[in-house]
Parts: structure tokens; sequence; C-alpha cells
């Protein structure tokens, strides 16, 4: 769980967000940016193995409502426009793009602003795969930093989560904790050190009970995931 610092002073109001529905299809990464939203982050690379490029698509709203006054620590004025994922598959060489999914929830929208923005075009498509990359600082509240990568393969029909890794380094201590999963062999290692220290980091590996893919909606928040040993 994230550290909860809004009660350090009195938190800022985040305005209610209605979502847009995206188009069904477009001929480019434009042609799925709605109105009053932009084009934030675009990766090309063929995630359907059909040898033809796909998209994914990072779009953030762009609603001055959006960016609110903040009484108390952190960013001011702060900007809470969120942010939606988008993957489309081209249809053919030639084709138009036809959208595969949009989540809002695996790059979250800010609500605290002591809290860096996790997201800072951290989206990739590397060997068929889809890798989304968050990092979690906090100017109050807590020492430890974080980035962490999510990484997504079309399997059955749908996104899945085939890979996950984080770097978390307490700020204060140097003590450092690396986890890296892979869910395609059921192995996590768990490596634990200091930045400081000529030692080198212990690590030791775990065997993941057997359970059926994560979807990329059923991840949920990026930042607060946790993979389950």
């Amino acid at each position: 769980m994230l550290p909860a610092t809004g009660a350090l002073a009195q938190d800022p109001v985040i305005p209610d967000v209605t979502y847009p529905s995206l188009p069904k299809q477009a001929s480019s990464a434009a042609g799925f940016v709605p109105r009053g939203w932009v084009l934030e982050a675009q990766a090309s690379g063929d995630l359907n193995r059909d040898a033809i490029p796909d998209l994914a698509l990072v779009l953030r709203q762009n609603d001055p409502k959006n960016i609110v006054k903040n009484p108390g620590l952190g960013e001011n004025p702060f900007d809470t426009n969120p942010r939606i994922l988008a993957v489309a598959f081209r249809n053919g060489p030639a084709g138009d793009f036809v959208l595969q999914l949009e989540n809002r929830t695996l790059i979250p929208r800010r609500t605290d602003p002591v809290m860096a923005d996790p997201f800072e075009d951290g989206l990739a498509i590397d060997r068929g795969n889809l890798r989304v990359n968050l990092n979690l600082w906090l100017s109050a509240g807590g020492w430890d930093m974080s980035g962490m990568s999510h990484t997504l393969q079309y399997r059955n029909g749908r996104l899945e989560l085939i890979g996950y890794d984080r770097s978390t380094t307490n700020r204060r201590s140097l003590d450092t904790t690396d986890v890296s999963v892979n869910y395609l062999s059921g192995k996590m290692k768990i490596s634990t050190g200091n930045s400081n220290s000529d030692k080198p980091a212990k690590a030791i590996w775990k065997t993941l009970p057997r359970r059926a893919p994560l979807t990329i909606d059923e991840i949920g928040n990026g930042l607060e995931f946790e993979p389950k040993p």
C-alpha cells in the first residue's frame, strides 16, 4: 500500500472525471485522441504476431479544471488530469488500426500532490511485448523510491501480465530491494542489499503457485500492484 500523506495538510479537491469512449478504429494514432485530450506517448510494434506493426498509446486529458489549487504540501498548482492506455491492432499492412482495449487504471490518476508523476514516457513495445514503466517518489511521507515495469503479452485473445520488475531504494538507509517475476516460468527473484555497500546483494528464488494469468485490467493500479509468491 502507498503511504498516506494527505493527513499532513488539507487535501486538494480532486474533480470528478467522465471518461470518453475512444473511436473503434482510426488510420493513425491521432485518430484515437478524443476532443479535450492529447496524445502523450505512443509505441509501435507487432503485438499480435501477424508481422504488422500495431499501436500502444497513452492519452491524457487536457482540462484546466483538473489543474487544482493545493493548500498543503507538494505540487501547486496540482495537475490531476487522468490518462488512458490504449492498444490498437492494424488491419492488414495498409488498413486502419482497430481498437483492442482502453485501460484507465494501470497508470493511476494523480491524487496526492507530494507524489511525483508516475508516468514519464514509459511506454515501449519490445519483441512483441508491451512494457509500461512507472515510478514512485514522494517529497513527504515516505523514504522509498521505486521504478517498476509491467510486461504484457497478447495471449488467448487478451493482454496478459507475463513479467514484473521493481527496484526500490530507501533514500535514508540506502537499502535496496529488487523484485523480478517471470510469470511464464513461474519464478520470482528477490534481491536485497545496500547501494552504499561493496557487498553483493543477497538473492532468493521462489516458485509461484499455478494461477490463471492476470489481464491488464485485473492488475489494477500499477503502483500498488504486488506480485503474490
